[in-house]
């Protein structure tokens, strides 16, 4: 098991491949083992080195309690130190839901590790405030998050305890820090692409600002959980496609 240690805190994640690395960051109470699952490290290890980072909080990362380790600036580094102790100059990084928000995050205190950025599963403007369910006029707090999230998909906070859920909250709360990221990421230098599932209520309003400002859009099947677990293989085609284009612009470059 691979760790690398942040500001203190030990951060995991799993490697598989070999090529210009590929890191892959999941969203608020998934893993890093999710993408394995989904089969996006088996379509893309033969052409790339693949990362996928346990966020802080989550899977085999430290879940402390502090909320200040939450902060963007520092969840940035954390995808950042992997990046480093990969040996790795650049990274194409790929962050889904709360990942989303971490790429954006890393594009904003970081641009020149990235090789390329997706941002998927996840409205870069609003935030989660565009995945409010219907019929909630106010802003949707976390407990109310995690009472839904157990009614809909129970497995996927069947590992949530009293002891770990401080950290989830703190990165619920972290990720409404919304300042600069439309300039972050429009700014980057870096090949954009913005990714959502047709039925996420992330989908429409991204797919709009792509078209605002020119930016490459990949609408695939499925909802917020779907677009990954059920239609990865959609996804996974239109995500190496913009990989495989991002690496031949970058070596068209090269003196």
């Amino acid at each position: 098991m691979a760790f690398v240690t942040h500001r203190g805190q030990r951060i995991h994640y799993t490697v598989a491949g070999a090529g210009p690395l590929v890191v892959f960051q999941h969203g608020l109470l998934s893993s890093a083992e999710s993408w394995k699952r989904a089969g996006f490290v088996d379509a893309l290890s033969d052409r790339f080195r693949v990362a996928c980072i346990d966020s802080l909080g989550h899977g085999f990362s430290d879940k402390p309690a502090e909320p200040a380790l939450y902060a963007e600036d520092q969840r940035a580094g954390d995808i950042v130190a992997v990046i480093d102790d990969l040996g790795a100059r650049r990274a194409h990084l790929v962050g889904y839901s709360m990942g989303g928000w971490m790429a954006v995050a890393v594009a904003k205190h970081h641009p020149e590790r990235l090789a390329s950025l997706t941002v998927a599963g996840w409205d870069l403007v609003k935030g989660v405030e565009s995945a409010r369910p219907p019929g909630f006029t106010r802003e949707l707090k976390f407990n109310q998050f995690m009472m839904l999230a157990r009614y809909a998909t129970p497995a996927l906070v069947a590992w949530v305890t009293p002891e770990v859920e401080p950290g989830l909250r703190a990165s619920w709360t972290a990720a409404k820090d919304l300042a600069g990221a439309e300039a972050a990421v429009l700014g980057c230098g870096a090949p954009l692409l913005l990714w959502d599932g047709r039925d996420d209520p992330y989908h429409d309003p991204m797919q709009a600002f792509a078209a605002r400002h020119g930016v490459r859009f990949l609408s695939t099947a499925g909802d917020h959980l779907g677009a990954i677990m059920i239609h990865g293989a959609e996804a996974v085609r239109g995500l190496r496609a913009f990989l495989e284009e991002a690496e031949a612009t970058e070596a068209a470059a090269q003196p």
